[in-house]
């Protein structure tokens, strides 16, 4: 009897990368997509169980549904001369309609229910165009922290800066209603002074008018009076 075709779909299907720096734990994603109409069981194994760990590393996959597997890598101290010999197997089989201990139904599987696929690991380190992009990705965040910072000070400033050239408005406007306070008292105070001026100018001519008709009706009197004195001498020369 043949073996049994893997009925799972597995993204990637034959590769898995780990892309580096390996200082730190690396993850790499495996998605098992069951497109039948039954339940299939799944298991993952690997030829180096102490560098990865899986989650989840079994399980059942209802019908048309999908799971995504992350397999994290453990830092460890690359070295680009080495080929990679890590392997992992997807073993799947069909789950039974009242399976209850997948466990057990694992032990008692036999070889020709069983269907698996096998993905090799490979190691990239990344290129100089991933370094720099990675670092601008990170840096990114503080930049546009940075900017968000900047912009909430530059408000910030704005906001100051336009409540200080309000009080300013303000004030000005204050000075000018003074100086215009003062202008018009000024002026009304101009226009009494004129107005006293003309009422003294006026006075004044009217006392030296009334001198002059004064001085020009006395001077009439004296004539006559000086004249009755001169008629009266010579009136009574001639009588005597």
């Amino acid at each position: 009897m043949s073996k049994l075709e893997q009925i799972l779909v597995l993204d990637p299907p034959t590769d898995l990368r780990f892309k580096g720096p390996f200082t730190d734990v690396v993850t790499a994603t495996l998605k098992l997509k069951n497109p039948s109409d039954r339940k299939v069981c799944f298991k993952v194994k690997t030829t180096a169980p102490r560098r990865y760990c899986v989650r989840p590393n079994s399980g059942i996959i209802d019908p048309g549904a999908t799971l995504i597997i992350s397999v994290m890598l453990q830092p460890f101290d690359y070295d680009p001369n080495e080929k990679s010999k890590h392997k992992f197997m997807v073993q799947t089989i069909f789950a039974p309609p009242a399976a209850t201990d997948i466990e057990a139904m694992w032990k008692d599987v036999k070889p020709d229910d069983l269907m698996d696929s096998k993905l090799r690991c490979l190691f990239e380190l990344p290129s100089e165009n991933d370094k720099v992009n990675e670092a601008d990705s990170k840096s990114a965040p503080v930049l546009n922290s940075s900017k968000a910072d900047g912009s909430v000070a530059a408000k910030a400033v704005d906001d100051s800066e336009m409540k200080k050239i309000l009080e300013e408005c303000k004030r000005l406007q204050t000075e000018v209603s003074k100086l215009n306070d003062e202008n018009r008292q000024l002026k009304d105070e101009g226009l009494r002074q004129r107005r006293f001026q003309r009422s003294e100018y006026v006075t004044s001519n009217s006392s030296s008018a009334l001198g002059r008709e004064s001085k020009a009706g006395s001077l009439p009197s004296l004539l006559v009076v000086i004249a009755a004195i001169f008629i009266g001498f010579f009136l009574g020369k001639f009588i005597l």
